[in-house]
């Protein structure tokens, strides 16, 4: 019934709000706000009308979370950098019933996913940042889905991916684009040291060990990559754990995806994180790749719906 249209890995740094404004960052950014811009160019080619953003700013404790306003208006500022995004203003329709959709078959998929259509929280800046450069017209519907999660399965998440591109194609009468928002190595500089490492990645390590992960997303090393993504996750200090990299890469069929990615803002240094934005081709697939849940089939494990 539905497309999946387009899938990325995009950045979310805050320093692109920071970017627009008069100071000694004013134009910095603009690279990674040209990119933005690209993307949303192509997702209007393509005739998308919804971005689902896997947002590793929103932290999640239990399940996995979907939130599909109707609508979301505010001013935002960020509770870890207020001196970089303070005040900014953001709206942008929703998607309800792409977002209970999702949430639905992701459940019967064995991924339990509560929907929060009827709901006053607002999306963190991992889905704020990038809205106002692809989304400033409201052109958009904007679903957002917890990707920081503390005590989840990559596997769950994989899956997860797979089955809101199920509830998409199979389900939703519409073109939908995913996007991980998130970076490639997190380890932000050390307290005082914030300044030094504006444009700049930690440390050599972490640094080279992101620009061979680009290369093996070039050349299409996707079944490498998909092994070794745990423990990336762990030692190169993935954001989020890198969730929303394991729920894109469920999307497009894990292991057995195949298409070498295109990047659209080349890898750079943000306050020592190292960024990225980067289109993957979407290719059909059989899903035969996909992980197996693994929380649902605990010892133990009970249905939220039986909890509350």
């Amino acid at each position: 019934m539905g497309t999946l249209a387009l899938a990325a890995k995009i950045t979310h740094v805050p320093s692109m709000y920071l970017s627009e404004l008069d100071g000694p960052r004013k134009g910095t950014r603009q690279d990674a706000i040209d990119g933005h811009h690209e993307i949303s160019r192509r997702c209007r080619a393509l005739g998308v009308d919804t971005l689902v953003v896997f947002d590793t700013h929103w932290l999640v404790n239990a399940n996995y979370h979907v939130n599909c306003a109707p609508h979301f208006q505010g001013t935002y500022t960020s509770n870890e950098l207020p001196h970089f995004i303070a005040n900014l203003p953001f709206e942008s329709p929703g998607n309800p019933t792409l977002g209970r959709l999702m949430a639905r078959v992701a459940t019967d998929l064995g991924v339990e996913t509560l929907a929060h259509d009827a709901t006053t929280l607002n999306p963190e800046y991992g889905t704020l940042v990038p809205l106002r450069y692809m989304n400033a017209d409201q052109h958009f519907k904007v679903v957002s889905v917890s990707a920081l999660c503390m005590a989840h399965y990559l596997d769950d998440s994989a899956r997860l991916g797979w089955a809101l591109r199920r509830a998409v194609e199979d389900h939703y009468d519409g073109t939908v684009a995913f996007l991980a928002s998130g970076s490639l190595s997190h380890r932000f500089a050390q307290n005082g040291l914030a300044p030094e490492f504006a444009f700049k990645v930690w440390s050599p390590f972490l640094e080279h060990l992101d620009h061979r992960v680009v290369e093996m997303w070039q050349r299409g090393e996707w079944r490498d990559f998909c092994a070794m993504l745990p423990e990336y996750a762990s030692k190169g200090h993935g954001e989020g754990f890198m969730h929303d990299t394991a729920m894109l890469l469920g999307a497009l069929g894990w292991s057995d995806y195949g298409a070498p990615a295109e990047v659209i803002t080349p890898y750079f240094g943000a306050s020592g994180t190292g960024q990225i934005n980067a289109l993957f081709p979407v290719t059909p697939q059989t899903g035969a790749a996909i992980p197996v849940p693994i929380a649902s089939r605990a010892k133990g494990y009970t249905a939220i719906s039986q909890r509350l």
